[in-house]
């Protein structure tokens, strides 16, 4: 099957880009041809960068590069913003473009709440109505499509997030001159919602009781967005009472300079306020890595299903629960264990990249006589 992807890719940092080069690599090792339309600074082998996301005519010029192609379906990697101004509102021209050519057109939704703004309910509303499927990771995201978005329920696929099955990279602490230390990790963009501030304000409590723990905060601001939290976050750590014990590691990160942070980390801390789901989740449970979440219903529920970790909702339990998994090695080993175990038998990426292509076949090309597809790959 040749499937035409709108998604952003690397190397354009952004977690939609990779959570789509990973589907992409184990989709590539199955029977498929896979192009990818992208924004300008994508690059590999059948991408295509075709847009700005601040420009006017986002969804012509998508399409017009979608057609080039030629696809039998069309699998669009959606956030609100990806597709211009307005919450990116070019997303639903792009559909009625491709719909008018009788191209099947499937969406992953990586952003679904209950609580959304107008414009935004009324974008993800007729996406719903208009797409012929529509890809999400968490049995909450289904609900919720269903019941504030009156969803049609048989177009909705329920597809985990995918992870790789691969070892922490080796000496990572030594590298990363944090040997002999208990790593807590906070991992990601720079912005009110991560709550990164309120791990650092519950820092010296953790410390006074596990003497050899160490914050690492990983992470930039995304095209200068949130500045002024990133300026409040880096006073926090400044007048940190224990701020020697504090690292803050910036800079552009490639996959294996991230993993390696990811390897040197003991734990990792999702304190969020918002979100659907979280890559770094996927990331840290590659590495077998417990992780200390926030109440989020989504969190709640994997931690609940999985027991790879904590969730936590008052600061008390922040700090217990993550001073537990750093002195408790037999608690930390069951979370461990659990993790890497449930990536290899549910969600390794060969593993989602197989649910995604049954998900495709099913709006394939109904074809008179019988065909067979051909790709002679390198």
């Amino acid at each position: 099957m040749r499937v035409a992807f709108v998604s952003t890719y690397p190397p354009i940092e952004c977690g939609i880009g990779t959570y789509t080069s990973f589907l992409i690599e184990a989709l590539a090792r199955l029977p498929n041809e896979i192009h990818i339309i992208s924004q300008n600074g994508a690059e590999g082998r059948h991408v295509y960068p075709s847009y700005s996301p601040r420009e006017d005519g986002i969804a012509g010029k998508i399409f017009n590069a979608v057609v080039k192609v030629t696809p039998d379906l069309v699998h669009i990697q959606h956030e609100f913003g990806l597709y211009g101004e307005l919450d990116g509102i070019a997303v639903l021209e792009l559909i009625y473009r491709l719909k008018s050519t009788g191209t099947p057109v499937i969406a992953t939704f990586h952003t679904v709440r209950k609580e959304l703004e107008f414009r935004k309910k009324l974008i993800l509303r007729t996406m719903c109505r208009e797409l012929n499927g529509i890809i999400v990771h968490e049995q909450e995201h289904v609900d919720i499509l269903q019941t504030v978005f009156d969803a049609d329920q048989s177009k909705i696929f329920l597809i985990p997030h995918g992870a790789r099955d691969m070892d922490p990279i080796p000496d990572a602490k030594k590298k990363l001159d944090l040997e002999g230390r208990k790593v807590i990790l906070l991992a990601g963009y720079f912005r009110p919602t991560k709550c990164f501030d309120r791990i650092v304000e519950l820092f010296p409590q953790i410390v006074k009781k596990v003497p050899d723990a160490w914050l690492v905060l990983s992470g930039k601001l995304r095209v200068l967005e949130f500045s002024i939290y990133r300026k409040m976050l880096f006073e926090k750590i400044n007048n940190s009472p224990v701020r020697d014990h504090i690292e803050v590691f910036r800079g552009q990160f490639p996959q294996k300079t991230f993993d390696t942070i990811l390897s040197a980390a003991d734990i990792v801390v999702l304190p969020y306020t918002a979100g659907a789901q979280s890559g770094i989740m996927a990331h840290a449970m590659t590495f077998g890595k417990p992780v200390v979440t926030s109440n989020l219903p989504a969190f709640v529920d994997i931690l609940e299903r999985l027991e790879i970790g904590f969730y936590a909702q008052t600061d008390d339990e922040y700090v217990d629960r993550i001073v537990t998994l750093l002195t408790d090695p037999e608690v930390y080993k069951k979370f461990s264990q659990n993790a890497m175990t449930y990536i290899k038998e549910n969600i390794s990426w060969d593993i989602v990249a197989r649910q995604t292509l049954n998900v495709y076949e099913q709006f394939g090309l109904k074809l008179e006589c019988k065909t067979r597809y051909v790709f002679a790959g390198e």
